[in-house]
């Protein structure tokens, strides 16, 4: 396990979901500023993660961003501090932030309901580096 992980932002994700894959590989490709690290919800690091804060534990469908020891931010809220803290552009997304959390999470709710129609179930293939930026890979 990558211990450097306790610096940075945590992005948990479902691990078996294409559309989850995609996101994390674009994520991975705009973090300029090397501030993420990534998580499968379903490794034991995950598990972890979600059972001490008791939060559902055998769904999968939610993205959490957790930064140690401040917060953990879930569904919208979670994607909007991701491009936020990207920057430059994304940074735009920031007046998401901006619709009532219930509009903006029922947004992300459908699309969580249909992610499996949505993209391949193909396993994504980190390189050398960003392996490194995976908790238990």
């Amino acid at each position: 396990m990558q211990e450097n992980w306790k610096d940075k932002y945590i992005v948990f994700f479902d691990g078996d979901c294409g559309v989850c894959n995609f996101w994390v590989q674009w994520i991975l490709e705009r973090d300029k500023k090397d501030y993420f690290m990534f998580a499968s919800l379903q490794s034991d690091f995950g598990q972890k993660f979600l059972s001490e804060r008791g939060l559902e534990t055998k769904e999968f469908n939610t993205m959490y961003l957790w930064k140690p020891k401040e917060y953990y931010l879930i569904k919208s809220r979670a994607i909007l501090q991701i491009a936020s803290l990207l920057g430059g552009i994304y940074k735009l997304s920031g007046i998401g932030k901006l619709l009532p959390v219930f509009l903006s999470d029922k947004a992300y709710d459908v699309v969580s309901r249909n992610r499996m129609k949505l993209a391949n179930q193909k396993c994504f293939l980190p390189d050398q580096h960003q392996k490194k930026k995976f908790i238990e890979v």
